[in-house]
């Protein structure tokens, strides 16, 4: 793509913030509890931890909490920002967006002028906050200041076989020109349909309704699609690479929506399928072994095929092992985040690979929403990786979450599952003040200290 001269460079991600509810439930535990069968969630799922929220934190008080934590961890101007857009699917008012809410830290230093609201289809709403806000440094409404994009959900679930797919935090992504993470200009694919796989049409109740099994051929059908499109355009925009045709070894990362580690990793051997197929038809040498009996299968047809699956899993495991699994360590820690979950792996590459060896490579990110709506994209990583670069500062201004994470509290079964049964029955009381301790919340978090008779929500903060 010709460039425009009055193009920002290299727009992308400056800075990000992660947090996450400070208690937590042990997930082999969780099995013993709910009497389902040893592995279940921790190998079947994949899942080790699950953090969980108290009535003490909501979306607004996780959304204050992570922008806060950003502008202070990165001594960021509160008058240098200019978009500030949330995406969420944890919805607790039909008219007032959390951005607005958001604007207490802002008008307290006295910048009123910020665009953006609210952006919500399930799971993708911060990928289209974050496509809003790298549009917004592009165009010609761009004032020369920053945008911050928030991905924030609590994701919890109804007694039974759903629950230990449950997780909750927030991101905040600074966007900006000559940034360390920068977005392929024009290089991104959208798949969206209309299907009820996963919806939330009762609005008295957290809980979704799930069809899972179409949840998950959703999910399939969205990547392959999002990825033969992207390819395709990649061959066409980036025709110099050393492959003939773009396929998973063109990138050095690979980053799924999470729902849980177990489906990211069948999703990693379905993009090698889809190399496959593809391979298949342009007349490609490449050594596929093991899947030339499956020469002539239609991708629609796979979603629930055992022995292919196995087969896929078998050939894309080195490739998984390098290129996925390790950054599946915040989904693994904390669970399934809805919004953020995507970029929790990005900054879980962040926390994992060393600067040396992230410098220069290329990110891969696959964004799924139920209902729904997906993108595939990817990221360039700046090479500059001397001490005191902004690559460099980037990976230190996470390198406190491993220890965060070690600091949470965990929590019985039992108490996890009365905290959910309490924060339920109170899901709309009013006038209401919470019952839970704020002693174990994180320096530095807001949270809710009680609602009025008008439903009119007041926060606090503990100390940093």
């Amino acid at each position: 793509m010709a460039r425009n001269p009055n193009w920002p460079d290299s727009v992308g991600i400056r800075a990000v913030e992660l947090i996450f509810p400070p208690q937590y439930v042990d997930q082999r535990e969780l099995e013993v509890f709910d009497g389902v069968s040893e592995g279940k969630y921790t190998i079947g799922l994949g899942q080790s931890k699950m953090g969980f929220c108290t009535d003490r934190e909501d979306i607004n008080s996780l959304c204050l909490t992570v922008v806060s934590r950003l502008m202070e961890r990165n001594s960021i101007d509160y008058s240098s920002i200019g978009r500030l857009e949330v995406g969420t699917e944890t919805i607790i008012d039909k008219s007032k967006s959390v951005k607005s809410v958001l604007m207490k830290i802002f008008e307290e230093h006295g910048n009123f002028s910020i665009e953006g609201i609210d952006t919500t289809n399930a799971c993708y709403g911060g990928t289209a906050a974050l496509f809003n806000s790298v549009s917004w440094v592009e165009s010609s409404a761009w004032d020369g200041r920053l945008a911050i994009v928030v991905a924030a959900d609590i994701a919890v679930y109804a007694k039974g076989s759903a629950r230990p797919t449950g997780g909750a935090g927030a991101v905040a992504m600074l966007i900006g020109p000559d940034a360390p993470l920068i977005f392929d200009r024009g290089l991104r694919s959208t798949y969206m349909r209309h299907v009820y796989d996963f919806y939330k049409p009762n609005m008295d109740s957290d809980y979704p309704v799930v069809d899972g099994k179409l949840s998950i051929q959703c999910y399939f059908s969205a990547l392959d699609n999002c990825y033969q499109m992207y390819c395709d355009k990649a061959d066409k925009m980036l025709p110099d690479l050393n492959q003939l045709h773009w396929n998973v070894s063109s990138f050095d990362s690979l980053l799924f929506h999470s729902p849980y580690c177990k489906l990211v990793q069948k999703s990693l051997g379905r993009l090698v399928l889809n190399d496959f197929v593809r391979a298949q038809k342009v007349g490609s040498k490449e050594s596929y072994v093991g899947l030339e009996k499956f020469a002539n299968v239609k991708l629609e047809d796979t979603y629930f095929d055992k022995e292919l699956e196995k087969e896929l899993l078998a050939f894309s495991k080195q490739c998984y092992q390098v290129k996925t699994e390790p950054y599946l360590f915040m989904t693994n820690q904390i669970g399934n985040m809805y919004t953020p979950s995507l970029y929790g792996g990005l900054v879980s590459l962040l926390l994992i690979k060393p600067v040396h060896l992230l410098a220069g490579t290329r990110i891969g990110l696959f964004s799924y929403g139920s209902g729904l709506a997906s993108s595939f994209f990817s990221i360039r990583v700046s090479s500059d990786s001397s001490v005191g670069s902004k690559l460099d500062s980037l990976i230190k201004s996470v390198s406190h979450l491993q220890e965060q994470l070690d600091s949470r509290k965990k929590v019985s079964p039992e108490v996890f599952s009365k905290i959910l049964e309490e924060n339920e029955k109170n899901h709309l009381l009013v006038p209401y003040n919470p019952l839970s301790s704020v002693d174990d919340l994180f320096p530095g978090t807001w949270y809710l200290k009680h609602v009025d008779e008008k439903h009119r929500r007041y926060y606090e903060r503990v100390p940093l």
